[in-house]
């Protein structure tokens, strides 16, 4: 099975799906009061003003665009807890649309 190519076109891909999955395995260490600092508690605060775009002056922020700002910190905690389902899922999305 060949690999879509996202310099050519981003059909086959679905980065929002993605994105979303990868937030919610992100969430299980987040949201763990053990696993969570001061930047991760900013990090879910930006995560809940995506369903929130008229308070972000009209700029749309998605989970997509949050996990290519973030992605080193995001691969950092992945690391730290050997999540690797997550870091793989994230390996993905970090070749297929960042």
């Amino acid at each position: 099975m060949s690999r879509p190519d996202r310099y050519v076109s981003f059909v086959g891909i679905d980065g929002d799906v993605n994105a979303r999955k990868l937030m919610e395995l992100l969430r299980r260490h987040i949201d763990d009061p053990e696993k969570t600092n001061r930047f991760w508690e900013l990090f879910k605060a930006k995560l809940e003003r995506i369903k929130q775009p008229d308070e972000v002056s009209g700029f749309s922020q998605d989970e997509l665009y949050l996990i290519h700002a973030y992605i080193n910190n995001i691969r950092e905690l992945f690391e730290v807890y050997d999540d690797q389902p997550a870091l793989a899922l994230l390996d993905q999305i970090e070749a297929e649309s960042c």
